[in-house]
């Protein structure tokens, strides 16, 4: 048996592909204990998990971000992604460290198995000497001096002006991101460390072990991929089989009338930016729209909905997908998963933090189209929607990925990937 510390930023989007990862560790015969923040606490607690609570790190609602990071008040786009990062991710770290740490000395763990974007777990590790697994849980954001900056959107460039193009932007965003370096310095000393010449970006993967979501048929190549890294497909597991279904829902999958499943995430959840827009070009079209408000116990919208759409908070995937005919998302990397598994091509409208970078990805791909804003018009969504309804090419790419996908079961590969890692560093000592 081995002593697991799975540490978990508190988003929903986060929270739930980490659940998997505890819930096979715990299936697997393992002792699991979980940091993560109170409102998500109940979800691990419910799989047997012993919990750690954010406690010196400041615990937050993800509905409502500013009212612990005020400096985060009113953002969006470019300059909210630097400034989550900085002030939500970095510069909570050595308090995340701190609870570590303190659940460290308690009961020692064997391996701390982290949500990519828990600095407070590569801290905890370095501290602990202890080995760290890294679960990404969002597209690979791995610096490469052959591609462009990750986050931006863009696909890799071509010819030399392209390879012009990245190096400069390499140099802009080194610029735009030295407040988050100041921050990630400062909380390494914080924990008593010493300076690192990694950068954030780079410190946010284990050197032993990344476990990332996906399939390498969504990543840019790139010559020689780290050696620690193996994808593992989807974080999921199945819904319970009793969740309450909404009342509409028998009628909705028993229609011949195909579904096109409209969402906006769990985060930045304002139905007037994606929502609003698509019920407007859809809404005389031949297809049931199937809403989701993105906010458990909210099943309305502040505007009135045409009669072919039926609204939900959330509807759960693996009873959905295999009845929808086209996904319109702003690009939540846990959806779009999902959707590819099952063979559903997408129109996505990302805005920002990772957004714009997945919906680059999927349209690489040839698996949707990239609306390239968070807030599109009725008129480029009616577009987008016709062309990945009528153009074959785009399931039949969603569908190969699909097929790619649903080779793995990504939770249970973590946890051999990890038990490997052990039994390696066990040897070689």
């Amino acid at each position: 048996m081995v002593e697991v510390m799975v540490a978990v930023m508190p988003f929903h989007g986060h929270v739930a592909p980490m659940a998997a990862v505890a819930q096979a560790f715990l299936e697997a015969g393992h002792a699991v204990r979980v940091y993560t923040g109170a409102a998500h606490a109940g979800r691990f607690e419910a799989l047997g998990a012993r919990i750690v609570p954010w406690e010196s790190a400041p615990d937050f609602d993800e509905n409502d971000l500013a009212a612990t990071f005020p400096e985060l008040r009113g953002r969006k786009g470019p300059r909210q992604m630097l400034l989550n990062v900085e002030h939500l991710f970095v510069r909570t770290g050595a308090d995340q460290c701190d609870d570590l740490l303190r659940a460290f000395d308690a009961e020692p763990w064997d391996v701390i198995v982290a949500d990519g974007l828990s600095l407070g777990a590569h801290l905890a590790s370095a501290c602990t000497a202890t080995p760290w697994v890294t679960v990404s849980i969002v597209p690979l954001a791995m610096p490469s001096p052959e591609l462009p900056p990750p986050a931006l959107g863009l696909a890799p460039a071509r010819g030399p002006i392209g390879r012009l193009r990245d190096r400069m932007l390499h140099r802009v965003i080194r610029a735009a991101a030295r407040g988050i370096e100041r921050a990630y310095t400062e909380q390494r000393r914080r924990v008593g460390l010493p300076p690192t010449e990694l950068t954030f970006d780079e410190a946010c993967y284990s050197p032993e072990l990344v476990c990332a979501s996906g399939v390498s048929a969504l990543e840019y190549p790139r010559a020689g991929p780290p050696e620690q890294l193996v994808f593992v497909g989807e974080l999921t597991r199945p819904s319970p089989a009793a969740q309450t279904m909404p009342d509409w829902w028998p009628a909705t999958i028993g229609s011949s009338t195909p579904i096109v499943h409209v969402t906006q995430g769990t985060q930045n959840v304002d139905p007037h930016d994606l929502i609003q827009p698509t019920v407007s070009a859809l809404g005389r079209q031949q297809v049931q729209l199937v809403v989701s408000t993105g906010r458990r116990g909210e099943a309305s919208l502040p505007f009135p909905v045409p009669p072919n759409a039926r609204v939900a908070d959330l509807v759960p995937y693996d009873a959905l997908l295999p009845h929808t005919d086209v996904m319109i998302t702003n690009g939540g990397w846990g959806g779009v998963l999902a959707a590819l598994a099952h063979g559903v091509p997408l129109v996505i409208a990302g805005g920002d933090i990772d957004k714009p970078e997945i919906a680059a990805r999927v349209a690489w791909a040839g698996a949707g189209i990239n609306l390239r804003t968070g807030r599109p018009s009725a008129r480029s969504v009616l577009r987008a929607w016709r062309s990945v309804s009528t153009d074959a090419s785009y399931r039949t790419n969603a569908e190969r990925i699909g097929a790619l996908l649903r080779v793995h079961d990504g939770p249970r590969e973590v946890v051999e990937h990890t038990l490997a890692l052990l039994r390696a560093k066990r040897e070689a000592a």
